[in-house]
């Protein structure tokens, strides 16, 4: 096992859950509905707001990345603290991203099943992933991580 400060101990490829909960919940809502969206006029303009804007968090935060000579391999350790751009928000902008596409596709899916997994994936994130970014960085940073997580919420 490695030294946390090289890497994390990353257990989960973080798309992999909502991807999961998106193809799983389209699925119950096709084979067992119930949780159907009827408002439909809201459900388009909305579910692609929300997508737009979990797409441009990305982007902005992989720019942050580039600028910094950083990975955003969660399965890398990172080379640079990043705390400016999106990170002077959220510690975790990427996946506060994730979420809200994921929100939009739920709605341009006019169903609710891809949210009932909401707990399951946040537990999954928080724990299989966000946990060993967290050591990893607290490790390889020390008081500067610590300092800019008393600071900034993990999400937002």
């Amino acid at each position: 096992m490695t030294d946390e400060t090289q890497r994390p101990h990353t257990h989960i490829l973080p798309p992999a859950p909502y991807a999961a909960a998106l193809v799983g919940g389209w699925w119950l809502d096709r084979n067992w509905a119930g949780l159907a969206w009827d408002w439909h006029d809201v459900n388009k303009p909305l579910g692609w707001l929300l997508i737009g804007t979990g797409l441009v968090l990305f982007a902005w935060t992989l720019w942050t990345f580039h600028l910094h000579h950083t990975t955003v391999n969660p399965f890398r350790g990172a080379s640079v603290l990043c705390t400016d751009g999106p990170f002077q928000f959220s510690r975790n902008p990427i996946y506060l991203g994730d979420w809200l596409i994921f929100a939009g596709v739920s709605l341009l899916l006019h169903t609710w099943w891809p949210l009932v997994f909401a707990p399951l994936i946040w537990a999954m994130l928080r724990y299989g992933v966000i946990r060993h970014e967290e050591a990893h960085l607290e490790g390889k940073f020390g008081d500067a991580y610590r300092s800019y997580k008393a600071k900034v919420r993990r999400w937002i």
